[in-house]
Formats: structure tokens, sequence, C-alpha cells
């Protein structure tokens, strides 16, 4: 099962600015259609992910996110440089 967390004051901004709530691009990944793919431009610091699907309000949504294991192994690389 997947599970989700992101930043309260982003994810302020992202409803202000693009008018979709995370709690909506959540439900995108249930969309057994969708597409994930990797995004090589913003991955510098990261491993950042695209993924491409409906939403349950059946909108077409562009998601970027990253893998918590990833997240994790980073923070971890930054505490200890």
């Amino acid at each position: 099962m997947l599970q989700f967390e992101w930043d309260s004051i982003k994810a302020k901004k992202n409803v202000k600015i693009h008018r979709v709530s995370f709690d909506e691009a959540c439900t995108a990944f249930g969309d057994t259609l969708s597409l994930t793919i990797y995004d090589p431009l913003h991955s510098d610091k990261e491993d950042r992910l695209v993924l491409i699907g409906n939403s349950f309000k059946n909108r077409l949504l562009v998601v970027v996110h990253m893998e918590r294991k990833q997240y994790e192994e980073n923070a971890k690389r930054s505490r200890h440089a």
C-alpha cells in the first residue's frame, strides 16, 4: 500500500497555483493506465519521478514525486557530509 506525505505549506501553495490538492494528486497513483517516468532534468540532488494519470475527479494530472526511501538516503547523506 502506498503512503503519502507532504509539506503542509507546499500543499497550500499547490492548490493556489495549480488548483489541485495533494489529496487529489495522490489518487492519480491508483490509475491503472498511469505512466511513471524518471525526470533526469530535475534529479541532480534527488531522484524525481513524474507520474501522468487521471485523478478521482477524472482530471489528467502530472505529479512530480520521489520515493521516501530515496529521500531518507539523501537526508542521511546530507547529515553526514
